[in-house]
């Protein structure tokens, strides 16, 4: 025991030997670095006339608001590459104006982007 210095508290000690992060985000930035993403193919002939026949189909019954699963290219926000996504449910509209297919949950899927339909 020291007669300059009084008595450190259980959790000063501990204190001590917590860890240190010299470079702060450090660790962020390493995970988003390793964090895949998958590229864009490009559909192939036969896939896109498939695509257009289904696409044609739910454009006829699209007044019925039918529940359909939709695939799709999904653009990653932070680096190149993104993901595929499948969303489902009721469709409410084809705004092709905007190249937008609209459902009625509010997702919005850009029609370029669209690689399967399912209803």
């Amino acid at each position: 025991m020291s007669k300059n210095h009084r008595q450190m508290s259980m959790e000063m000690r501990a204190a001590q030997f917590a860890p240190f992060a010299a470079l702060t985000g450090y660790d962020a930035v390493i995970n988003e670095t390793a964090r895949l993403t998958d590229q864009q193919v490009e559909l192939e002939d036969y896939d896109n006339e498939r695509l257009n026949r289904k696409y044609a189909e739910l454009i006829e019954n699209i007044s019925e608001h039918p529940v359909i699963t939709v695939s799709y290219f999904k653009p990653d926000k932070h680096k190149g590459g993104g993901a595929y996504v499948s969303k489902t449910g009721h469709i409410k509209k084809v705004d092709t104006y905007e190249q937008l297919m609209l459902m009625e949950n509010g997702t919005a899927i850009p029609l370029a982007a669209i690689v399967d339909i399912v209803f």
